[in-house]
């Protein structure tokens, strides 16, 4: 399975990336939401983006919206991975089109919690 771990800080990014290439995923970063549509528009094919939602260039709410108008990007698996915590956040991303959200900081087991909810964990992590 493949993932895409956008956030502007490389810190994050590595957090989020190794907890999920320990899950089993491979993993593409990219520092906003620009940098992760424009992997999109190379035809690389991702289960899952783990998106910031204050970024530069482009925020993490505007990725969602993007990605949801597009149809070929529908399959993708959605999930907001930020320090925004108010519930009208929450609510904003989810309707949106993003499927979960996660609050900073987290644990590797939260974020592993959230992809077992969403049926993405890879088969060996199931078994």
């Amino acid at each position: 399975m493949k993932a895409l771990v956008i956030d502007d800080s490389r810190t994050m990014r590595r957090i989020v990336s190794s907890t999920l290439k320990d899950l089993g995923y491979e993993t593409v970063e990219a520092g906003d939401g620009q940098q992760a549509l424009d992997a999109l528009e190379v035809g690389d094919e991702f289960q899952l983006a783990c998106i910031d939602w204050n970024m530069p260039v482009m925020d993490g709410l505007t990725f969602v919206t993007k990605v949801r108008e597009n149809r070929a990007w529908r399959g993708i698996t959605l999930m907001m991975v930020t320090t925004e915590s108010e519930h009208g956040q929450i609510v904003r991303a989810l309707a949106a089109g993003a499927h979960e959200y996660l609050i900073k900081p987290f644990t590797p087991d939260a974020l592993r919690d959230k992809l077992e909810l969403l049926g993405l964990l890879p088969v060996e992590e199931n078994a």
